[in-house]
């Protein structure tokens, strides 16, 4: 197990690598001048050739790159001209509520599509396998925006739930729970609509896995031992299942994250997505790609710890 966690992370550093190589051309072929961009079109020459240099934008782009390269090694990811502040510390305040919105989202996806298959497939064919099974198409189906928007629209119309920010202006910060009940309150609906679509991918998986579990050699041993069906379908195939269905969840996992760039923006919600939403049309390219390798990175970590909880469940998987 070491040797393979040791192989992982060793994987890892190529992978980060190509990220901030993407990341750096894709910024790098846009069109347009980003000093003019960003200081008007009625700014001087010289103006604007200061501003060039500043963003470092005068070298090669192989230069340019390995200059980059090394503050971002460094820590120093350089200066946001549209938030005259340091990136780094920008991306430190922003990656709390987008961790916080991603994790809840993905909590209750997982729960809500294991509870889901897991009870359809328990009675297959049966009215509540069918139930079941339109509620995750239906999942499925729904862009999570459009969730958002019924969200926001049913909310506002209902006066139940705060439709935007991260907590409300009249709460007294010095009230540890009832802050974090307001939090709580600003979290639900962004976090239910990026949920609601994991939940139904991972029901369709998890419905798949329990079926062919159910139908194991081992299951129908534990039921001839005279179990309940309860505890055959809970402990005995419900472990096989779940390892099936681990890999699944790190891909939801880098949907979620994706999906916190809209979320934020339909809810105001105070994280990654929103300020690498708004350095884009504010054409911040040093704050677009600090935020854009910080996102791909952390989905490379998910995605390490995806691999590392399956080997775990299931060791049985090619080392």
């Amino acid at each position: 197990m070491k040797a393979y966690i040791i192989r992982r992370l060793v994987a890892v550093i190529p992978v980060c690598l190509g990220v901030t190589l993407v990341t750096f051309l894709v910024m790098a072929m846009l069109p347009g001048d980003p000093a003019t961009a960003l200081l008007g079109p009625y700014a001087t020459a010289e103006r604007t050739a200061e501003l060039t240099k500043a963003l470092g934008l005068d070298g090669s782009l192989f230069t340019r790159y390995v200059t980059w390269l090394g503050h971002l090694l460094e820590g120093d990811l350089g200066r946001s001209y549209s938030h005259e502040r340091p990136i780094t510390g920008l991306l430190l305040e922003r990656i709390g509520p987008t961790a916080l919105l991603a994790a809840t989202a993905l909590a209750m996806g997982v729960l809500g599509g294991l509870s889901l298959g897991s009870a359809a497939a328990a009675k297959p064919n049966s009215v509540r396998d069918r139930v079941l099974s339109l509620v995750s198409y239906v999942g499925v189906s729904t862009p999570s925006f459009f969730v958002a928007m019924l969200l926001v629209f049913a909310a506002a119309r209902l006066r139940l739930l705060p439709v935007s920010g991260m907590r409300s202006v009249f709460v007294d910060d010095g009230r540890w729970l009832g802050s974090v009940g307001d939090i709580c309150a600003h979290l639900l609906m962004p976090a239910a609509a990026l949920g609601i679509v994991v939940a139904g991918v991972i029901a369709r998986v998890m419905r798949a896995a329990m079926l062919e579990a159910l139908a194991a050699p081992h299951v129908e041993l534990a039921r001839a031992r005279g179990f309940d069906e309860a505890t055959v379908v809970y402990r005995h195939a419900f472990v096989v299942a779940f390892a099936r269905v681990v890999p699944v969840i790190g891909l939801q996992a880098g949907f979620v994250l994706g999906g916190t760039a809209y979320i934020e923006v339909v809810f105001q919600w105070p994280g990654l997505g929103k300020l690498l939403v708004d350095a884009i049309v504010q054409r911040d390219l040093l704050l677009v790609q600090g935020s854009v390798v910080l996102i791909a990175v952390m989905y490379v970590l998910v995605n390490l710890a995806t691999d590392l909880l399956q080997r775990a469940v299931d060791p049985r998987v090619a080392a």
